[in-house]
């Protein structure tokens, strides 16, 4: 059995339906760009090993696989179309995580013109096929050291170099003519060239008859394979350097352990956790993202460490049964959108170690407070009754059933500000996601009216599943209760994060006003819900009132958050 995943492996349930022949689109032409490369990143046939040529993976899977892939071209009488197809079966066997033996592949098992699709995306070893030795020929020394060579054996040589890239050039036009043809035939676009534009449907599927619109789960990993949102993370400080500080003032709970990086992205993490001494690494993630990680990480030389594996977590099979330690930067805005957080309590229950394994981060607290911004009301809403002396009311319509993501100063703030929900991740189920919870807040000295509500969340990083953090304590304060410990929040009164805060503004035409001043006490409850229909959605229900008032006299208003 394989220790891991080809780096690049994407089963077909996972990749879109584009062209297949996208991955040759390197210009046939360019044949002196690539007789000039200095290095070909060969991906080892079995593991996530990269080598320098063909013939050194060749070798080392033959000698710590037991993998004689010249042996089985022999075997078979293989010509080249054969070998692509016999690189495919592999890397798809080993992707799907079956036992790889040489010596059970057959003819048959080629005969399946499907396997002339590439498993991996610019897969080095077939453009290097005609670099190993033929079937039927001995493999040679590559120790033995060679006479320089003459001056006219040079030009000779160099002269059967063209004339093998010119066959190598032609072989690869044939191949991708041969994968295409395949999947025209297989997925039916001869047909589809032929229709009108008003009437293709490349981005739609047909179920019992019925079109259906693509799975909302394809956008969303789909949106994560750009740099610019992996930039944005990146540069929130807040956000890098807390896990930073956690894993590498945390070395000894790292340090010879396996751990699982969930949605890993640029890999960041995943390095974090390498250079502090993790003895093995997976990095998992469903987007394409992924190839850049694998490309971070053999950059930094942590490929030895780190194994890249494309997928969902709920789907994909791990080489390790369990782990010692989870990390995952999960958290959305209003800390639950997206709905992540379901695929790490799911790896958590599946793989990691019960009793002495860890989730990092370990706790999240979620914070609610009234809000009085007169003047930010004024530049954002009522600004549309009076633009340039003409009243454009319509464009208000929606704007209240949003929540609106912005970071608010703190003197927006017009109460205390009250906890309602804290998540031990060690022992908090999906079902603990969706809830409806009670709140209070009493207004402060500056709250000039009841505008909306703010909402943002705290995050901790405990060293050990024992640790309890009170729902009471802000990141501040238990942060500074002994020893120093590693948190940091997303709300108002600190530097800003990606996730700044979700704005709820009350919606004036259909709420009446709430006479407030200083020392009145308010309250309601909060519900988090997902709406139907879009699971990664959220729906935030906030009900306030005075807090003499019954419940049935209180106001209430829902939020789609995005």
């Amino acid at each position: 059995m394989a220790e891991a995943y080809p780096p690049s492996v994407s089963s077909a349930s996972s990749s879109d339906n584009s062209d297949a022949g996208n991955w040759l689109q390197a210009d046939q032409d360019d044949g002196d760009d690539f007789s000039e490369a200095e290095t070909v990143q060969v991906i080892s046939l079995l593991d996530d090993r990269v080598f320098d040529d063909a013939l050194s993976m060749i070798n080392y899977c033959k000698e710590k696989y037991g993998l004689d892939f010249i042996g089985i071209q022999d075997r078979l009488g293989l010509d080249f179309h054969g070998s692509v197809k016999l690189i495919n079966l592999i890397r798809q066997r080993v992707h799907e995580g079956q036992q790889v033996n040489g010596d059970s592949i057959k003819k048959e098992d080629l005969e399946d013109e499907s396997l002339l699709k590439p498993v991996l995306e610019d897969d080095a070893l077939i453009l290097c096929l005609d670099d190993l030795p033929q079937p039927g020929q001995k493999q040679q020394d590559q120790s033995k050291s060679q006479d320089k060579p003459a001056v006219d054996e040079l030009l000779q040589k160099n002269a059967q170099l063209q004339e093998e890239l010119e066959k190598l050039s032609q072989q690869f036009s044939n191949y991708r003519l041969a994968v295409q043809q395949t999947l025209d035939q297989r997925w039916g676009e001869d047909d589809e060239k032929d229709k009108p534009e008003s009437s293709k449907t490349a981005t739609s599927k047909s179920v019992n008859g019925e079109k259906k619109e693509p799975e909302e789960a394809t956008y969303y990993f789909e949106s994560y394979a750009h740099n610019e949102i992996h930039e944005t993370m990146l540069k929130d400080t807040i956000r890098t350097e807390a896990y930073r500080d956690f894993i590498y003032t945390n070395k000894h709970l790292f340090a010879g352990k396996t751990v699982l990086d969930i949605g890993c992205g640029t890999g960041i993490l995943s390095m974090f956790c390498a250079k502090a001494g993790a003895a093995r690494v997976l990095a998992v993630d469903n987007s394409a993202i992924l190839d850049k990680a694998r490309e971070n990480i053999f950059n930094n030389g942590l490929d030895s460490i780190i194994t890249c594996i494309r997928g969902k977590i709920e789907e994909v099979t791990l080489p390790v049964d369990q782990v010692d330690i989870i990390v995952s930067e999960w958290m959305g805005y209003c800390l639950l959108y997206e709905a992540m957080l379901p695929s790490v309590l799911y790896a958590r229950d599946r793989y990691l170690k019960p009793d002495t394994g860890l989730l990092v981060p370990s706790h999240t607290s979620m914070w609610i407070a009234p809000v009085s911004d007169s003047e930010y009301v004024t530049e954002n809403m009522t600004f549309w009754r009076d633009v340039y002396g003409f009243d454009m009311k319509a464009m208000q319509e929606g704007t209240y059933v949003n929540s609106r993501i912005e970071h608010m100063p703190a003197d927006a703030v017009a109460g205390t500000a009250q906890c309602f929900r804290m998540l031990d991740l060690h022992t908090c189920t999906k079902e603990d996601l969706v809830f409806t919870e009670k709140w209070a807040s009493t207004i402060s000295e500056k709250a000039e009216n009841l505008d909306g509500f703010l909402i943002w969340f705290d995050t901790f990083f405990a060293e050990s599943r024992k640790e309890f953090v009170e729902p009471s304590l802000t990141w501040k304060e238990w942060q500074a209760a002994g020893r120093e410990r590693v948190a940091f929040t997303t709300g108002p009164f600190d530097k800003e994060t990606h996730w700044r805060q979700g704005l709820m503004l009350i919606d004036r035409s259909k709420a009446k006003e709430v006479a407030v001043k200083a020392g009145t006490k308010i309250s309601g409850e909060i519900e988090y819900a997902i709406p139907e229909g879009h699971h990664r959605g959220l729906n935030i229900k906030i009900t306030w009132g005075l807090e003499e008032e019954e419940e049935g006299e209180k106001q209430s208003q829902m939020w789609l958050c995005h």
